[in-house]
């Protein structure tokens, strides 16, 4: 059981329309065999990572975008929680302090970057500074070609330095986004996370629906986007799942070599 990954990047050079992306896929399974086949992938990522760490000459940035019930912490949890936390780092960029506005755009992304031997999780990243600065007018469109230039630059570099770069954008469907919303609202274990704020930038959907349709177009071959239908969460769950343990496979890090001969030694 294989999902065609290839189907949810997006084409380098290509302008993107979201309409035309999918919400609701279901690659053709069910909830149940897809879980399963989820956990099955779990176990494989979770070896491939410790090849990755013990080998430590590489490393993996995974970035995760959405609007808001979008699924990011969903992912963080069900997907990255295969790792084990020690090669792991998650990053979350919220309102910029006043530090950080004193300095680039870029300046406190870089920092959270992974080291070799690890994975780094950004939930929300650089590409705020193109998406909400947008759509509430904080900067103008030649700034933001600008900053879209410089995206791909920062992750040449990264990518350069041994670091592969993923990038999810999180599809979910105006109605699916209602549902979660709704339930944050109807649940009292969920009504901590509901936001008066997240209601406002839903008014703005469309706004945001175009600043996306731009970020994703830094999509590169050594940075790809892909879009990840994300009504279902299993399937989203699953799909990422996938593309990362075809990455790591891809990047094929090795245990490094050793002079010890086991045979010679005695543990009393």
């Amino acid at each position: 059981m294989e999902l065609k990954t290839a189907d949810y990047r997006v084409k380098v050079g290509k302008t993107v329309k979201l309409k035309g992306w999918k919400t609701d896929e279901k690659g053709g399974m069910n909830k149940k065999e897809g879980k399963a086949w989820a956990r099955v992938l779990a176990d494989e990522l979770a070896g491939w990572q410790e090849r990755l760490y013990a080998e430590n000459k590489q490393s993996l940035l995974i970035v995760l975008q959405a609007r808001d019930a979008g699924g990011k912490d969903g992912t963080v949890k069900h997907v990255i929680g295969a790792f084990n936390p020690n090669g792991v780092r998650i990053a979350n960029f919220k309102v910029p302090s006043e530090e950080e506005l004193a300095h680039d755009f870029l300046w406190r992304i870089h920092a959270q970057t992974p080291k070799k031997g690890m994975i780094a999780v950004f939930n929300r990243s650089h590409y705020e500074d193109v998406l909400v600065t947008r759509v509430h007018d904080m900067i103008d469109d030649r700034t933001a070609g600008q900053r879209l230039d410089h995206i791909r630059n920062f992750e040449s570099l990264l990518t350069d330095s041994g670091t592969r770069v993923l990038k999810f954008y999180l599809h979910v469907s105006k109605d699916e986004q209602e549902e979660r919303l709704q339930d944050r609202l109807d649940n009292p274990d969920k009504l901590w996370k509901f936001n008066a704020g997240d209601l406002e930038e839903r008014a703005l959907w469309d706004q945001y629906t175009k600043v996306y349709e731009e970020a994703l177009t830094t999509s590169t071959a050594a940075a790809p986007w892909y879009v990840i239908p994300a009504d279902h969460k299993w399937f989203r769950n699953l799909l990422i799942s996938q593309i990362i343990l075809e990455t790591l496979k891809d990047m094929n890090p090795q245990y490094p070599e050793t002079d010890l001969n086991p045979e010679e030694i005695e543990i009393d």
